[in-house]
Formats: C-alpha cells, structure tokens, sequence
C-alpha cells in the first residue's frame, strides 16, 4: 500500500483560522455568560466585620489553598519563585529540537505530560480554594451547605526533624537515581547538569501534590520544622 503524504499545516491561514474561529467562540460563550448569570457582588464592604470565608482573586486563590498544606513562607513566596524560575529556565535546558514547528504529543511526550500535570495541579488547587472553601476555610462538597459548621481539625502531628531529613533526602536521592538507572538514555542526552536541573524541578513539582495527599490522610502538618520555616 502506498503511504500518503503526510500533510503540512501553515500557520497562514490554517493555524491563525482556527485560532480566530476559537476565539469567536470563547467571546460568544462568555457574553452568554455574563447575560445568563449575575455577577456575585456582595454588600459594601465593612472594615470592622471580615467576610468569612474571605477570598483572595481567583488567580491568587490557588495560593491561598496552599496555606493550608505549607508553611506561610513556603507557599507565599518559595512555591510560586520556584514555578517562575523553573518556567524561565526551560528555554535554556531543552534544546531537543523533535516537535519544533508542528503540533505533536508523540515527539515530546516526557515534557508534555509533566507540563500538563503541573498545570492540572494549579487549576484543581484554583478549584478548590474558589468553589470548595467555606467558612472557616473548611473543605465543603458542592450538596453540602455552609450554615452547618465543622469544626477546626486540631489532631494535626509534624514529624521529628531526623524523620522529616531522611524522608527529604531519600525522596530526592531516589528521585534522582532511578531514573538514571532506569533510563540511560535519558540521562546520556540531558548530561549531568541538565539532568539535575531537570529531575530537581520535576521533584519539587511532585512534592506539592505528596505533601497534601500526606496532610490529608496521614494528618501531618509539617514533614520539617525548623526554626527558620516549615515544609
């Protein structure tokens, strides 16, 4: 059988067509939107009576979730420097050229799957916080009402700090070993420096999500206390 001709797509006019019909269709959604719903505008602002929950804009709120999870200074500044750095980096530690000019999930799956996750992870902590916080900050499903109050969990436990530094350092001692081990290849086309940078940025990516599954299950409200600050 005769293989057909794979089929370029031009930016001009393929991609920019698309993009502005897609365009044309988010301002229809969101007119209809805005017809359809009223604006949540609440009551002039008292500055002797604090709204209870109160929140943070929608793109700050993702943040606020996190402070229920870390430390004030690990999720008010350390987390959100490190997103900023890591993205500003990327330029210049991914120089593989597979995927340049066309849209495929096959030539980059590594760095799209990662990328997705990370993003997934910011819209479902946005989630949360925005339509799943009530009074008090407390976690409440969608069917369940706000009037019923729930009570401040106080069985919360920190680790000892030999514990806490142990599980770090095996957590990024395995986390940068086995893939290595598991794919030279990988580590062969990277070199050592990018390797590190890579797999380091990966780690502290997937300790967020760790953290939270280990507040929420196990309790525990800080891995290290220091004096310094809290992870």
């Amino acid at each position: 059988m005769r293989k057909e001709k794979e089929k370029n797509i031009y930016v001009w006019p393929d991609l920019a067509i698309m993009e502005f019909l897609t365009a044309i269709a988010l301002t229809i959604i969101l007119l209809v939107w805005a017809l359809l719903i009223n604006a949540p505008l609440l009551e002039i602002a008292n500055p002797g009576i604090s709204e209870n929950p109160s929140k943070a804009p929608w793109y700050f709120v993702g943040l606020q979730e996190l402070l229920v999870y870390f430390d004030p200074w690990i999720a008010g500044v350390m987390i959100p420097a490190i997103i900023i750095v890591c993205l500003m980096i990327i330029p210049y530690i991914d120089n593989n050229p597979a995927g340049r000019g066309e849209y495929t999930f096959s030539a980059r799956k590594f760095a799209l799957i990662n990328f997705n996750i990370g993003f997934s992870m910011w819209l479902i902590l946005i989630f949360t916080g925005y339509f799943l916080r009530g009074p008090n900050w407390q976690f409440y499903w969608p069917w369940e009402s706000w009037e019923t109050a729930k009570q401040v969990e106080e069985n919360l436990w920190s680790l000892d700090p030999v514990y806490g530094l142990a599980g770090l350092a095996a957590y990024f001692g395995a986390g940068l070993a086995i893939p290595r081990l598991a794919w030279p290849g990988f580590y062969s086309k990277c070199g050592f420096k990018r390797y590190v940078i890579v797999m380091t940025s990966i780690l502290l990516m997937y300790a967020v999500p760790i953290k939270i599954f280990l507040r929420l299950v196990f309790n525990i409200k800080y891995i290290l206390v220091t004096p310094w600050f809290n992870i």
